[in-house]
């Protein structure tokens, strides 16, 4: 998506250890006119897939998924980092290691909001190792829903994990694909 590339360009910044920050108008202060443009270019992409429901992880993936289900017209049930006392005991629960943050979370859905009726977009802000994916992936097949596609705002290519998950036939739509960057230079090289 081209509009989304320029913004990376104009206003992102690398670091090194293969870091893009987009704090600025994606995951930390958001461009809300840029992630309605996303969530159009979503409902685009998978308007043949029946979606009835959008999942996504807990924090900077809710705030795109919940632009993109205005297009969608549907609700989004975002998988929780840590059990609180009003979750209840009725949840499916998964690991999740964070590129991130370098630790590994309990991820917990509950179990009146992902069942066998839904047929499920994941949307996530990026895509690294794709840990997260494998997570949410893992809670929507104990649910027995099922999994209509997923869509990335930003792919890391160069990491691998969209084409390993493109190769199992999993639908992966990514808005961005990072194929290069230079932390040294501040650079990225889009696919």
């Amino acid at each position: 998506m081209e509009l989304l590339e320029k913004r990376i360009l104009e206003d992102g910044e690398v670091y090194p250890g293969d870091i893009l920050k987009v704090s600025g108008f994606l995951n930390h202060q958001m461009d809300i006119d840029l992630l309605k443009e996303m969530g159009l270019e979503w409902k685009r992409r998978f308007a043949d897939a029946g979606v009835n429901k959008i999942l996504t992880i807990e924090a900077s993936g809710i705030g795109i998924a919940c632009i993109a289900a205005l297009e969608f017209g549907c609700p989004v049930v975002f998988a929780k980092k840590s059990k609180s006392l009003n979750l209840g005991k009725d949840v499916y629960c998964t690991k999740v290691e964070s590129f991130t943050h370098k630790n590994v979370s309990d991820v917990i859905v509950d179990r009146r909001y992902l069942g066998p009726e839904d047929r499920i977009l994941i949307i996530d802000d990026f895509l690294a190792n794709g840990k997260a994916l494998e997570g949410l992936m893992d809670l929507i097949h104990q649910a027995g829903a099922t999994l209509c596609g997923i869509g990335i705002a930003i792919e890391k290519g160069f990491q691998g994990a969209g084409d390993r998950f493109r190769a199992k036939g999993i639908r992966l739509e990514s808005l961005a694909i990072v194929d290069k960057m230079d932390g040294e230079k501040g650079t990225v090289t889009f696919r």
